[in-house]
């Protein structure tokens, strides 16, 4: 593998909290401590994780909107958009 341990850590630690994934955050937040990364990295790594999953969601949220608007417009409902 191209990166070093504390690096794939990282990336396991912001790719679990944007996937909401409760045991993985656990599970590579001790394996970064133990790879040696301070408290500061690792709440920066799920920093990265949590804007992610906020995108993630904000634009399902609009997709959502568009379609539900979509289908009412389908059923000549004018009360959406």
């Amino acid at each position: 593998m191209a990166f070093d341990l504390k690096t794939v850590e990282l990336i396991a630690l912001g790719a679990s909290v944007a996937a909401n994934c409760h045991p993985c955050l656990q599970t590579h937040r001790k394996k970064a401590l133990e790879a040696g990364l301070t408290e500061q990295e690792i709440k920066d790594a799920m920093e990265v994780g949590r804007t992610v999953r906020t995108g993630a969601a904000n634009s399902m949220d609009k997709l959502i909107a568009h379609h539900s608007c979509e289908q009412a417009l389908s059923k000549n409902d004018n009360s959406c958009c």
